[in-house]
């Protein structure tokens, strides 16, 4: 029987869902989360001519607009809270370090999801799968557990590294890698998972 891709699943009680729909993110939501790739070149660039306060207020706008991943699951309300955190704290004390933190809780969020999917599957890997290929074989579903947990791999280690650049690193060092390489390094696990994923279902197919 074929999972259904809309089902749910609680990590710490929080329900988060995937859909057809969800998948389908809709404009202003695509925008959010534009606007939340470009977070290390606000805080940056607009760091050089803003305080950390006005920041701060950006930083509020982008965790209470934001209701989707990519992925196109659900943000978690504890997300949200650790977002608004973040914000009132570089408010009230008009420090930038911690909006540099808002990635490591970017990763660290996408790491519950995954690892959630884990326990209770479908794995997110499976039900991206699905959209392209409803009818996956199981050897090709195994892969996509294992897709799922290299991408908690990768959001340790990144999550890892964001917190060093935001805590040793300088303002150079945290935006280029939390700017530059962690979207390049992502880029490059999509692209790769993507090619390894055709050749398993070819594999199959013979």
């Amino acid at each position: 029987m074929k999972p259904d891709v809309s089902s749910h699943f609680k990590p710490f009680g929080v329900s988060m869902s995937i859909s057809r729909r969800s998948h389908g993110l809709d404009i202003p939501n695509r925008f959010i989360i534009f606007l939340g790739i470009l977070y290390p070149v606000m805080v940056y660039f607009g760091g050089r001519y803003l305080s950390p306060q006005v920041l701060a207020l950006v930083l509020a706008l982008l965790v209470l607009g934001r209701r989707m991943t990519p992925f196109g699951v659900r943000i978690s309300p504890w997300s949200v809270a650790g977002g608004l955190l973040l914000a009132v704290l570089a408010y009230g004390l008009n420090n930038v370090l911690l909006l540099k933190l808002y990635p490591v809780l970017v990763n660290g969020t996408l790491l519950v999801i995954f690892a959630s999917s884990l326990r209770y599957p479908p794995t997110i890997a499976e039900r991206v799968a699905r959209f392209r290929t409803p009818d996956l074989p199981p050897l090709v579903v195994e892969y996509t557990r294992k897709v799922t947990q290299a991408w908690c791999v990768f959001f340790v280690s990144n999550a890892l590294v964001a917190l060093w650049t935001a805590l040793r690193g300088s303002d150079q060092v945290w935006f280029i890698y939390n700017g530059v390489i962690a979207y390049c390094l992502a880029g490059a696990m999509f692209a790769g998972e993507w090619v390894a994923r055709q050749r398993v279902l070819r594999g199959y197919q013979r």
